[in-house]
C-alpha cells in the first residue's frame, strides 16, 4: 500500500511538472504568434494615403529591431488611413520622426519603419499624430513587376522569387545591397544568354510578320482611313444617334405594354392555332385535292359572273323521279339543246 502511494504521487509530480511546461509553452508561443508584450508602452498615430495590407498586430520596427506593434487601422476623412500604434516605453519618437510602410516578404506582410529625419528634435508626446507630410505609403509591387513583367517570362519561378525580393529589399533601401542585386542580374543575363535561340527564332518570326504587314501597306493604310471616316461619321452623327435610341427606348416601353395587354389572350389564340396546325395536317390530302380542283372551279365561277357583279345560271340539263302512289316511280328528264350548254 505504500509502494502504491509512492509509485502514485510520483507519477502526479510528473503530471503536475508537465503540465506547467506545456502551459509556460503555450503561453510563450501565443505571446510570439499574437504580438503580446508585457512591457510598458506608449500609444502613437500615424495618418498614411495608403496603408493597404496593414492590419493589427503587425510589427513597428526602429533600424529593423522590433520595438511596437500596431493597435488598429481606420478611415479618416474618407481618403486617409490612420494607424494607431504602441511603442515601448523606452522608445522615444520625435516631431521629426517619418514612418514608412514596407514589405516583411513577398507574401504581402507589412510593417512600419520608424525613422529619425533631419527637422525638429523635440520629443513626441504620447497621442500625437505623425502627420501625412511625414509618412510614406508601401511600394506599389504592381508597378514595379509591370517594368520587370518582359524580364520574368523567360525566367523559372525560383529565379524570379530570387529577384524579385532583392529587388524590393533594394528599392526599400535595407536588406539585400546593390551588389546582390547585380550579381542575381548577372545571372539573370546568363539565362537569357542561354535561350539565345529561342530569342532568336522570336525575332526571326517577328520580323516575317513585319515584313508581310509592310507588303500590305497600302491595304493597311486603307482600313485605317475607312475606320477613320466611319469615326468620324458616328462622331458626326453623335447626336442622331442618340436621339434615335431615346425613340427606340421609348418604342420598347410602348410594346412592352402593348404586348401586356394582349398577354393572355395572345396566350389562348397561340394554343388554338396548336390546334389548327394538327387539323390541317390531319387533313392535308384533302387541303390538296381542293387546291388542285379550286383553278377549275374559279374558272367556272368567272364564266357566270361575265355579265357583271351577279351570277345567272342556266339549267341545262336535270333528271329526277316522282313517287307514285302505290309505290310506282315516275322518271322525269329534261335537257335543252341550247348552245349555252356545250361551254364545258
Amino acid at each position: 500500500m505504500k509502494m502504491l502511494d509512492k509509485r502514485t504521487a510520483g507519477d502526479l509530480t510528473k503530471l503536475l511538472i508537465f503540465i506547467v511546461v506545456t502551459t509556460l509553452a503555450t503561453g510563450v508561443l501565443v505571446a510570439v504568434i499574437g504580438n503580446i508584450t508585457f512591457a510598458g508602452s506608449k500609444e502613437y498615430k500615424a495618418e498614411f494615403v495608403d496603408a493597404t495590407g496593414v492590419v493589427k498586430g503587425d510589427d513597428i520596427r526602429i533600424a529593423g529591431v522590433k520595438v511596437g506593434v500596431v493597435n488598429g487601422v481606420e478611415i479618416v476623412d474618407r481618403t486617409r488611413a490612420m494607424v494607431t500604434f504602441s511603442v515601448e516605453d523606452d522608445t522615444s519618437l520625435s516631431k521629426a520622426t517619418h514612418a514608412s510602410i514596407r514589405y516583411r516578404n513577398l507574401v504581402g506582410q507589412r510593417y512600419i519603419s520608424l525613422s529619425q529625419e533631419v527637422g525638429d528634435s523635440a520629443r513626441l508626446e504620447p497621442g500625437s499624430t505623425i502627420p501625412v507630410n511625414q509618412t510614406s505609403p508601401a511600394l506599389d509591387l504592381t508597378v514595379l513587376f509591370n517594368g520587370f513583367k518582359p524580364l520574368f517570362q523567360a525566367l523559372s519561378p525560383t529565379d524570379i522569387n530570387k529577384l524579385s525580393y532583392e529587388i524590393v529589399q533594394v528599392f526599400q533601401g535595407e536588406g539585400g545591397t546593390l551588389e546582390g542585386l547585380l550579381a542575381h542580374t548577372a545571372s539573370v543575363t546568363q539565362t537569357l544568354a542561354g535561350r539565345d535561340q529561342l530569342i532568336g527564332s522570336l525575332i526571326d518570326n517577328l520580323n516575317e510578320v513585319l515584313d508581310h504587314i509592310g507588303d500590305r501597306d497600302d491595304q493597311l493604310s486603307e482600313l485605317i482611313q475607312t475606320f477613320r471616316t466611319f469615326v468620324h461619321g458616328l462622331k458626326s452623327d453623335r447626336k442622331a444617334i442618340l436621339g434615335s435610341l431615346d425613340q427606340i427606348s421609348s418604342l420598347s416601353v410602348q410594346t412592352a405594354d402593348l404586348v401586356s395587354g394582349i398577354r393572355q389572350p395572345f396566350v389562348e389564340d397561340v394554343k388554338q392555332l396548336r390546334s389548327f396546325a394538327e387539323n390541317l395536317d390531319r387533313n392535308k390530302g384533302e387541303l390538296d385535292r381542293a387546291l388542285q380542283v379550286l383553278p377549275i372551279k374559279l374558272q367556272k365561277v368567272g364564266r357566270t359572273a361575265i355579265y357583271g357583279s351577279w351570277f345567272n345560271f342556266y339549267l341545262c340539263e336535270f333528271h329526277g323521279k316522282v313517287r307514285l302512289p302505290g309505290g310506282q316511280s315516275l322518271p322525269v328528264d329534261y335537257k335543252t339543246g341550247s348552245d349555252r350548254c356545250d361551254l364545258g
